[in-house]
């Protein structure tokens, strides 16, 4: 299986425009500018994606850092920033310490 794959898109003037200056600015060629951006906006979508779901109650916030591809302490200062109310009961404390938990021994 390819590591890699080809993706096309069409952009806007502006946009192609907006790459030049980051390309410029960054030293770096346009595969490279497009890649580096294009994660950091799948890591924002879900940071936001997997924030909403837990602030609608349908993840835990563990389930929710876990699923973001973050730690569990990022995840809860990213849904404070945003004002994310807490979906927490005595239940879900204790499926997050265990999670830590079994994090902590996998570790050691």
């Amino acid at each position: 299986m390819k590591k890699e794959q080809m993706v096309g898109t069409r952009l806007p003037s502006e946009l192609v425009r907006e790459l030049k200056l980051i390309e410029d600015v960054e030293q770096s060629d346009r595969s490279t500018t497009v890649r580096r951006l294009l994660s950091k906006a799948i890591r924002q979508w879900k940071l936001e994606h997997y924030a909403r779901l837990y602030g609608d109650g349908k993840l835990t916030l563990a389930r929710a850092a876990r699923d973001a591809g973050v730690s569990l302490w990022e995840m809860v200062d990213y849904a404070r920033a945003r004002k994310i109310s807490a979906q927490y009961d005595l239940e879900d404390l204790r499926r997050d310490l265990g999670t830590i938990s079994g994090n902590l021994q996998g570790q050691a």
